[in-house]
């Protein structure tokens, strides 16, 4: 299901081959799925506000086929983004036939998953009065706990998981609008994220840094009250033994991993670097790391999850 998957025969209705061979003509396709609750509406009005094309609780079946109708919109239809969930179980299990498919026609496709923790969920639809589409007879966190066995393996080829836990509607939106706002997508991004181990680890995390074997500035009075955006903080981490050493090396990981990702079409990273609290020492680290990444061409945002918490 990744890009270099991707080299059967053009789609034939509405398209050409450039010189390469590549199709073209072709819409570019996200396919926007994840838990109930989580936030799927929301990140289909984004793209929609966005420009894109958008088409609710499409069978999976029929994704193909909507593809190959915007490829004979001449252009007009260039970006399609179909919102599937299972709502439209019955037709759920022919998601993987038509991922295949898309892949033989060269379709340049990604996976979106909304992501968010059973707590959050049960709290949304208890807001809402309304039952989980697949608790049936039984409880809310019956019908979650189907869900999630459900999407397990499409959760794993996701191009991008978002968890909205603690996300409201306008920083989901701000989510989506930093990775789709651009007009030129570029070949990688990364959101570098500090948390703090005692708030739990980042459920979207691709990579997990962990920093607590730095000293602690929070046992330093003077340092206490601030954060890693500080520059005395930052220093304090930076002139421990093995801070720096570990920034290098950890880039030069990175960058292996990066040309990984890339040749196996991932587009989204989400590295997520701890501490104890999320206050000092995961913020220093994930603020000069992410500089490290845009200085190797990667667009990168940064995201401090648990600073303010204390």
């Amino acid at each position: 299901m990744n890009d270099n998957d991707r080299d059967g025969a053009a789609v034939s209705t509405g398209t050409t081959a450039d010189a390469t061979g590549e199709a073209v003509g072709i819409p570019e396709l996200v396919i926007i799925s994840g838990m109930s609750g989580a936030g799927r509406s929301t990140a289909a009005k984004c793209l929609e506000d966005l420009g894109w094309f958008v088409v609710d609780n499409l069978p999976p079946a029929l994704i193909p086929t909507m593809v190959d109708l915007g490829a004979r919109s001449q252009g007009n239809v260039a970006r399609i983004a179909v919102v599937v969930d299972v709502r439209g179980r019955r037709f759920f299990d022919n998601l993987r036939e038509s991922l295949a498919d898309l892949a033989a026609k060269k379709v340049k496709r990604r996976v979106i998953f909304l992501e968010a923790s059973d707590d959050a969920l049960v709290r949304r639809f208890e807001s809402v009065r309304r039952p989980h589409p697949l608790q049936g007879s039984g409880r809310i966190v019956d019908g979650i706990a189907a869900e999630r066995d459900l999407l397990r393996e499409l959760r794993g080829d996701a191009d991008l998981v978002i968890d909205t836990s603690s996300l409201n509607v306008h920083e989901l939106r701000a989510k989506m609008d930093a990775q789709f706002a651009g007009e030129e997508e570029p070949e990688l991004r990364a959101t570098v994220m500090s948390f703090g181990y005692k708030y739990g680890l980042p459920v979207d995390a691709d990579l997990v840094v962990d920093c607590r074997f730095l000293p602690n500035p929070h046992w330093v009075p003077e340092l206490r009250p601030f954060t890693g955006l500080n520059e005395e903080v930052s220093g304090y981490v930076f002139n421990q033994p093995g801070a720096k050493e570990f920034l290098d090396r950890y880039t030069e990981l990175l960058q292996l991993i990066a040309a990984g990702y890339r040749r196996e079409g991932k587009r989204y990273v989400t590295i997520a670097v701890g501490c104890t609290g999320g206050k000092h020492r995961s913020v220093a680290m994930s603020e000069k790391l992410a500089h490290r990444l845009v200085s190797e061409g990667v667009e990168t945002v940064v995201v401090h999850r648990d600073m303010g918490r204390e």
